[in-house]
């Protein structure tokens, strides 16, 4: 098999570093298991993120998200970790993560962490309407 999972996450030099805008990635096949009876949870990541000097990689990202598959974690633990590793790796202005969960025992879980570094400040909103 060329691929297997890796919790490397790769970074690229953001192309343009001067502006704020938002990265949107989602990830519909996350896969972990329920750290109480091994069976699987599934999920669909949503990431957002304003990059800083540094992007992140989609194959490595891909390579890190499947690592999880064969992991006992908490809901709440994963998204958190998650979102730790990818601010670790590329020190964004802003990122969140937002985990929906499958239905599993007849509850839905939504898990949402955010990052803000310290003294940015998001854009205001421009709001263009047609006349």
């Amino acid at each position: 098999m060329p691929s297997k999972p890796s919790k490397e996450l790769e970074v690229f030099d953001n192309p343009n570093a001067d502006r704020d805008y938002v990265i949107r990635i989602d990830m519909p096949e996350f896969t972990c298991l329920c750290p109480k009876t091994g069976q699987p949870d599934f999920a669909t990541l949503h990431l957002e993120y304003i990059a800083d000097k540094a992007c992140v990689e989609l194959k490595s990202l891909k390579m890190y998200i499947w690592s999880f598959r064969d992991e006992g974690t908490f809901h709440e633990a994963v998204t958190n970790q998650i979102l730790d590793d990818l601010v670790a790796a590329t020190n964004p202005r802003f990122m969140r993560l937002k985990s929906i969960f499958n239905v599993r025992g007849g509850v839905y879980t939504e898990v949402i962490a955010e990052y803000q570094r310290s003294g940015w400040t998001q854009q205001p909103v421009v709001n263009l309407q047609h006349l």
